[in-house]
C-alpha cells in the first residue's frame, strides 16, 4: 500500500518551486537552506523519484516535480480555505489580502481600487506582489495570492486554471507608436495604418517568446509581413522612449500610454485591425468578502479608465522648443 504524502513536504516544495531557490523558500518560511533540503530529499526518498534539478543559480522542478507542485498547491490551498471558512463561521471577519498583479496594472487600476478597500476595511492587511503574466496562477490555486490580475495577448494560448474563476477586468487596444517625425504620422488616414505599410520598419517590443512579442509576430504573420526586431525591453517606459528617439516602431497598450509623455511620438490605429490585450481577475471559486469587494472596486476602476479618451496622434508640450 502507497504511504500518504507529508503535508508539510508538499507544503515546503510548493514553497521551493515558487521562490525557484531553497534558501529563498528557507528565508520565507523561517527554516535554515539544509532543514528544507532535508524535507525534499525525504520526500524524494519516500517517491523515488528526483522532484527538483539544483543549478548555482537556483532550481527548477523535474516532471514529475511539477506534477506534485500541482497537486500541492490544490491541497495547501484548500486547507488554507479551510481554516479561512471555520474562521468565518466563528465570526471572524477576513483581515489579509494578497494582490499580485502585472506593471500596468498596477499603476492605473490598483492604487485606487486599494485604497477604497482599505478606506472601507482599515484594519485590513493588504499587499501587492509584481507578477508578469502568465506567472501567477499557480499561486492563487494555493492560496498565497487572493487575487490575480493578469493578461493575454492575440496569439497567446490561454494558462490552464483549474478550479480558479477568471472574469474579463478590461480590453485593453494595442496602438500603434511611431517616432512623431516618422514618413506616416502625418498623412495617417482616419482609419489607422495597415501593419503592410510598416513591413520595412525596425520594431521595438519584447524578448522571443514575451507576449507582446508573440502577439505582434501573429499580426504580422496575418498581414503577411515579417517584423524586424532589433531593440528588446520588457519595459513599456523604455520602448516608448526609444520610439521618442526615432529608432523604431511598436505596439503599445493604451493604458499605457494615458500617462506617458507623448510630445515626441504619433500614436494611431491599426488600419482594419481592433487588437487588444485581455485584462482579467483571477481568485478562488469561493471568494471572501475582502476579495468580492476589490473586484467590485476594479470593475470601478477599469471602467473609469475605458470613459477616459485617448487622443490620436502627437502631443505638444508648450515648454518642448525643441
Amino acid at each position: 500500500m502507497a504511504r500518504e504524502l507529508n503535508v508539510n513536504r508538499l507544503r515546503v516544495l510548493m514553497e521551493v518551486a515558487h521562490a525557484a531557490s531553497i534558501a529563498e523558500a528557507a528565508r520565507n518560511l523561517s527554516f535554515t537552506p539544509s532543514a528544507l533540503s532535508q524535507q525534499i530529499s525525504k520526500l524524494e526518498t519516500e517517491l523515488g523519484t528526483r522532484l527538483l534539478e539544483r543549478r548555482p543559480t537556483g532550481v527548477t522542478l523535474t516532471p514529475v516535480g511539477a506534477v506534485l507542485v500541482e497537486h500541492a498547491e490544490r491541497v495547501i490551498g484548500e486547507l488554507r480555505q479551510a481554516r479561512a471558512a471555520v474562521d468565518a463561521a466563528m465570526g471572524a471577519q477576513p483581515q489579509r489580502l494578497a494582490l499580485g498583479s502585472f506593471a500596468t496594472a498596477a499603476q492605473v487600476l490598483v492604487p485606487t481600487a486599494l485604497a477604497a478597500l482599505q478606506r472601507r476595511y482599515p484594519r485590513a492587511e493588504l499587499s501587492l506582489v509584481d507578477i508578469e503574466p502568465p506567472d501567477g496562477y499557480g499561486l492563487v490555486t494555493s492560496d498565497d495570492l487572493d487575487v490575480l490580475i493578469t493578461h493575454r495577448y492575440p496569439g497567446v494560448a490561454p494558462t490552464p486554471h483549474p478550479g480558479l474563476d477568471r472574469q474579463p477586468l478590461l480590453d485593453d487596444p494595442l496602438r500603434l507608436v511611431l517616432p512623431v517625425d516618422h514618413r506616416l504620422a502625418e498623412n495617417a488616414a482616419p482609419r489607422g495604418i495597415s501593419l503592410g505599410r510598416l513591413k520595412n520598419e525596425t520594431w521595438i517590443s519584447g524578448a522571443p517568446g514575451i507576449p507582446n512579442r508573440t502577439c505582434l509576430e501573429t499580426l504580422a504573420r496575418q498581414a503577411g509581413i515579417e517584423p524586424h526586431v532589433a531593440y528588446a525591453s520588457a519595459d513599456y517606459q523604455v520602448i516608448l522612449a526609444l520610439v521618442g528617439a526615432g529608432l523604431g516602431v511598436a505596439l503599445v497598450p493604451e493604458s499605457l500610454l494615458a500617462g506617458a509623455d507623448r510630445s515626441r511620438v504619433s500614436v494611431h490605429s491599426l488600419r482594419g485591425l481592433t487588437p487588444a490585450r485581455e485584462i482579467s481577475i483571477v481568485h478562488r471559486r469561493r471568494p471572501t468578502t475582502l476579495v468580492r469587494e476589490l473586484t467590485s472596486f476594479l470593475h470601478t476602476a477599469a471602467g473609469a479608465l475605458s470613459r477616459t479618451p485617448q487622443e490620436m496622434g502627437p502631443q505638444k508640450d508648450p515648454q518642448d522648443v525643441t
